[in-house]
């Protein structure tokens, strides 16, 4: 049983230009089975360096960061983990006694879901950003050779593409079997209505990968869905980084009924 807050809970939290409640509905409700005597919320700011001083001055266990903070935090850190310095970007911050280290659970997770596609299949990531690096890195690693960065950024763009011998375009056109949107376009706001890819490019792709958590299905997902493409989603991403952050942040492993239940909680009350 979950202890009542009080002075002894640790707090644990995100930070996000878009905050969302998958994260706060799932690490809270693996608390809650887990007994452990922790708490999660989720905030916004438009002062990250002074977001970033309160975790350490206020001992804060942990922090989540999502777009568009996960390159901008690094220098605010006391040192990163390997899984943050080979891809230079940050969604989870510990805290040990004021000490912050950064870490990427993003990576870890992209290459589980993507594990059992075939390595031969063609690909397009569309973005440049701290999650783009995370999902490049994994596709890269992954044994996944035939890629195209889309980006309108093209001094961003080119330098993901060049770092995994992948390609830059500023635009995403033609049949390809892959699809990865890594930017904002679907999330609520301006960009809510907005498709990832032309209707085209959803018709002829086998498998549409979003990782826009909020909403769960984004019209590039309703759309990759009503052609009968497999779907992989940002609750999908945000499930399997967010069981790693909490073994950081608690040392507990949460076994996988947990972990299910936890998910379908969120999902639910999201």
């Amino acid at each position: 049983m979950k202890p009542l807050i009080g002075r002894d809970t640790r707090l644990c939290m995100s930070l996000s230009a878009r905050p969302g409640n998958f994260g706060t509905r799932f690490h809270n409700r693996l608390y809650e089975l887990t007994g452990l005597d922790f708490v999660y919320k989720s905030f916004s700011t438009s002062d990250l360096d002074a977001a970033i001083g309160g975790i350490r001055a206020l001992g804060i266990r942990g922090c989540a960061i999502s777009m568009p903070f996960k390159e901008a935090v690094i220098p605010l850190l006391d040192g990163l983990a390997s899984t943050a310095s080979a891809i230079d970007s940050v969604n989870t911050i510990v805290n040990e006694d004021g000490v912050l280290t950064g870490h990427n659970t993003d990576y870890g997770a992209v290459v589980d879901l993507v594990a059992d596609l075939d390595r031969a299949m063609p690909f397009v990531v569309q973005g440049s950003g701290g999650m783009a690096k995370a999902v490049a890195a994994a596709l890269s690693d992954s044994g996944f050779r035939d890629g195209t960065i889309v980006a309108r950024n093209e001094r961003a763009g080119r330098a993901l593409a060049d770092l995994y011998g992948y390609r830059w375009a500023a635009v995403a056109e033609g049949e390809v079997p892959l699809l990865v949107n890594v930017t904002p376009l679907g999330m609520t706001g301006a960009d809510a209505e907005a498709l990832a890819f032309p209707a085209a490019m959803i018709a002829g792709c086998a498998v549409a990968f979003d990782v826009v958590q909020y909403p769960i299905e984004t019209p590039f997902l309703r759309a990759a869905a009503a052609a009968g493409k497999r779907c992989i989603t940002g609750v999908d991403v945000a499930t399997l980084q967010a069981v790693q952050q909490f073994v950081l942040y608690t040392g507990v492993t949460p076994d996988a009924a947990q972990v299910a239940d936890a998910g379908a909680w969120a999902r639910a009350n999201s």
